[in-house]
């Protein structure tokens, strides 16, 4: 691990700042909403606007990418994000943060590609993983980190939108000073959404139903705080809960998917998750039961997307897997999507409870679905590959570069058992005619 973090480390300290800078973007609009006087139904438009722009740069940002190149494409990209977290303190109008929105979800879509493909090529087949794992931690402190920026200044002026747009500046410098021209990076045609539900409807309907619980996760959370009346410190703490409690379960989560029926502990999640959030929304006036509910749902959602993505692997082969990913990929983005409107329509007519019920009533659903899928298909005689964490920022790169990881531990421990050395699975970046 210290070899990987010794040469990699300008990445990823380089992907630090960009994901501290898009962090505290989504906290600090839903506080300033809240300042302007926009209501919650005004900022679920705003916040849903990002994954608009995110679906639009999965699509098309290796298409810029193969045109002009990697550090183009990088460079002008970062550029668009800087000036759009400026444009929202010059111009504090819904529309106006709408189109920035959708801007900076569409060019945070292409920077993931460009720095995960740089991240991608500077790892060996040894180590990564270990660029894989670190990589994700680094998101996640990230994100934690940028919670508590928002208490060095006052949202109502425009120095918190001058400092993330200064760290987004500060975050492409390392990258663009030490990165090499990345590999040629051809993403698979994506297999057609009926087909990817004849294989997995779990995963499919998991993965649409998780789009909407991060939806409350990565926007409507500040929204959620705004609308019941918090502090700027309460909730940049109950935010950065949230994503505490998704950085500390994904290894006990990890650990007992590959060893148990992934199925049953997708329910056993979801039903943790809808009984300890519907439950705690009761008590939700008092702060400590919001700051624990936070942690549960971060520590509940996060692993859930691994967990689902690695459960939709078990039924496919591993050439069909990048197919596989670009698909729950824009079904977790329609998620998304629709996730904040839905919010913003519950907060204002329930108040506070409607964020708590919003994401436990998602749960449930989850949950009851995955009971009723156990009853319809036994579970696969065998995993097609380890658990591997992975979040919903990650761009079709990591996803597939995920696959590739979790295909080869599994093989390595298969081989392991049957006492034959392991042959290296090629990655995405590594072996494009393999899938062809």
């Amino acid at each position: 691990m210290l070899s990987v973090l010794s040469s990699s480390w300008p990445l990823l300290f380089g992907i630090l700042l960009l994901l501290v800078g898009n962090g505290l973007q989504g906290t600090l609009l839903g506080v300033r909403g809240g300042i302007e006087g926009f209501d919650a139904s005004t900022m679920a438009w705003v916040m849903s606007a990002y994954y608009v722009g995110f679906l639009l740069g999965s699509w098309r940002a290796t298409t810029l990418i193969a045109r002009v190149g990697h550090v183009r494409v990088f460079a002008a990209l970062a550029s668009l994000i800087s000036a759009a977290f400026l444009i929202y303190a010059v111009a504090p109008n819904p529309w106006v943060w709408i189109a920035m929105r959708v801007l900076v979800g569409f060019a945070f879509s292409g920077v993931y590609v460009v720095a995960e493909s740089w991240l991608n090529d500077a790892a060996t087949n040894e180590t990564r993983g270990k660029a894989l794992s670190l990589y994700m931690v680094v998101q996640m402190i990230g994100i934690i980190s940028a919670q508590f920026l928002l208490n060095l200044a006052n949202p109502a002026d425009y120095t918190l939108f001058v400092v993330m747009s200064v760290l987004v500046s500060l975050g492409v410098t390392p990258i663009l000073l030490t990165a090499g021209n990345a590999p040629a990076y051809r993403l698979t045609k994506p297999m057609s959404l009926g087909e990817l539900f004849r294989i997995s409807p779990l995963g499919c309907v998991g993965t649409f139903l998780l789009g909407g619980v991060f939806a409350a996760i990565f926007g409507m959370a500040s929204v959620y705080g705004t609308v019941t009346g918090l502090s700027v410190a309460e909730i940049s703490a109950f935010v950065a809960a949230i994503y505490t409690g998704g950085l500390a379960f994904q290894v006990p989560v990890g650990w007992l998917s590959d060893r148990m029926d992934r199925r049953k502990l997708i329910l056993a999640l979801n039903a943790a998750g809808a009984v300890i959030t519907l439950g705690g929304a009761a008590f939700a006036g008092n702060y400590a039961v919001v700051l624990a509910l936070g942690f549960v749902i971060g520590g509940v959602a996060n692993p859930l997307y691994s967990l689902i993505i690695a459960y939709t692997n078990d039924f496919l082969d591993p050439s069909d897997m990048a197919a596989a990913s670009g698909g729950l990929l824009f079904i977790n983005g329609t998620g998304a999507m629709l996730g904040p409107l839905v919010i913003g329509v519950l907060l204002t007519r329930f108040g506070g409870w409607g964020f708590f019920g919003f994401v436990g009533g998602l749960f449930a659903l989850m949950g009851a679905y995955a009971a009723w899928r156990m009853t319809r298909r036994a579970a696969p005689e065998e995993t097609s590959g380890a658990f591997t964490t992975v979040l919903p920022t990650a761009s079709p790169v990591a996803l597939e570069v995920s696959r590739g990881v979790a295909v080869e531990r599994s093989d390595a421990q298969k081989a392991g058992d049957a006492g034959e050395p392991a042959q290296p699975a090629a990655t995405a970046a590594e072996a494009p005619e393999a899938r062809k």
